[in-house]
């Protein structure tokens, strides 16, 4: 036993002799930031000298929200990123990849993201991305029924916030240069689906959709890409015809500068009136396409039948029928349903073993009750 527990030890001693050789890694900060980009470019865009009028903040809000756009950098979650008009970004390159490790990122360069909301603030427009950082209040998740929740609870923000800044006030911009001038954070250079759809027009409706200009003829599409969405929209009846189809109206403009009226019948424009101050108005209910309609419209519907002018003589399709193919018409009475006549007994099916060509009548005898004495009346004599 001894013997064995020294050479027991002897091994022992002689492993711890080996040298052993692992590697450790150790994931901090710099390396899980390492491959963010901070580069940064200025924006050199002409700021307009007047104040955001509320008509140019609707205007931002109606043609901002819901646009998509895609990540120009790995944008944090959270707020604290600001960007100055024409300016630098903020935080810096190492506060930027700090706020990254610490909250993670909300967007990758080049993922898609939506603008959910813009508030304006003083001299700053707050916009936020995929639903911002903060959850949305539900007044419901105070509500118990039971000691339950009546909503189940609300999923963590996975959005980010932007804050763009100018100095003094928010000058009246457009929506092209909100977009221009977020360049260095998000790329909004892909072109709508309007703008893809007015590409595959003829010429002459490129260049009407890039004047703005709208011609009779054109449908719902078409009028987007050349103005974009309308202000305000009615729905009523063709003037003089009571009886007519309704039409639809967008209104573009406000007095007192120009106001454009289009009316639609269905997908099409039939009437564009453009009311210019001092001016007269000006009615277009001519159609104005000529040979530039969507070839989309055009199509033919085939229901199956011969063309004429074949070479063959057209006859009319027959009528549909529940007879078999081959089986004939009966001789009289096509395609009318015959009824037995009343108070006659119904012949029995032709081929039957009870036919007969020659049917003679047969009376019927009312029974008699053997307890009066008296006929039994039958109130269906034919049923035996």
């Amino acid at each position: 036993m001894g013997t064995r527990r020294w050479a027991l030890l002897a091994g022992c001693f002689a492993l711890s002799s080996v040298p052993l050789y692992s590697q450790v890694f150790v994931v901090g900060e710099k390396t899980a930031t390492a491959d963010i980009s901070t580069d940064f470019t200025r924006t050199n865009l002409t700021l307009p000298t007047d104040h955001l009028s509320e008509r140019g903040r609707r205007d931002l809000v109606r043609n901002l929200e819901a646009e998509q756009g895609f990540a120009h950098r790995a944008l944090p979650l959270g707020a604290g990123v600001t960007l100055q008009a024409n300016g630098n970004l903020s935080p810096g390159p190492a506060d930027y990849r700090k706020m990254i490790y610490e909250k993670g990122e909300a967007a990758a360069p080049g993922d898609r993201v939506i603008i959910t909301s813009l508030v304006f603030k003083g001299n700053a427009i707050v916009i936020d991305l995929n639903g911002g950082p903060y959850a949305k209040h539900r007044f419901l998740s105070h509500v118990q029924l039971n000691d339950n929740p009546v909503t189940a609870p609300a999923a963590a923000p996975t959005g980010a916030r932007v804050t763009l800044a100018f100095e003094g006030f928010v000058p009246e911009l457009s929506a092209p240069e909100v977009k221009a001038l977020l360049e260095p954070v998000i790329d909004f250079g892909v072109k709508s689906s309007e703008q893809a759809y007015a590409d595959t027009l003829p010429p002459k409706l490129r260049e009407a959709i890039a004047a703005h200009e709208v011609l009779v003829g054109m449908n719902h599409r078409m009028v987007l890409a050349a103005l974009g969405a309308p202000e305000s929209k009615m729905r009523e009846q063709q003037s003089g015809d009571p009886n007519g189809g309704k039409y639809e109206e967008w209104i573009y403009g406000h007095v007192p500068q120009t106001v454009k009226f289009i009316r639609f019948v269905g997908d099409r424009v039939t009437v564009v009136e453009i009311a210019a101050l001092g001016k007269p108005v000006e009615i277009h209910d001519k159609d104005e396409m000529g040979d530039m309609r969507d070839p989309a419209d055009r199509r033919e519907i085939a229901m199956g039948d011969a063309k004429p002018g074949d070479g063959e003589e057209q006859h009319p399709a027959p009528p549909p029928s529940l007879r078999l193919p081959g089986e004939a018409a009966p001789p009289s009475a096509q395609g009318q349903v015959q009824y037995p006549k009343d108070n006659s007994p119904v012949p029995p099916p032709p081929g039957s073993q009870n036919s007969d060509p020659s049917p003679t009548p047969t009376t019927t005898t009312n029974p008699t009750n053997p307890t009066t004495g008296r006929p039994t009346q039958q109130r269906f004599p034919n049923l035996q």
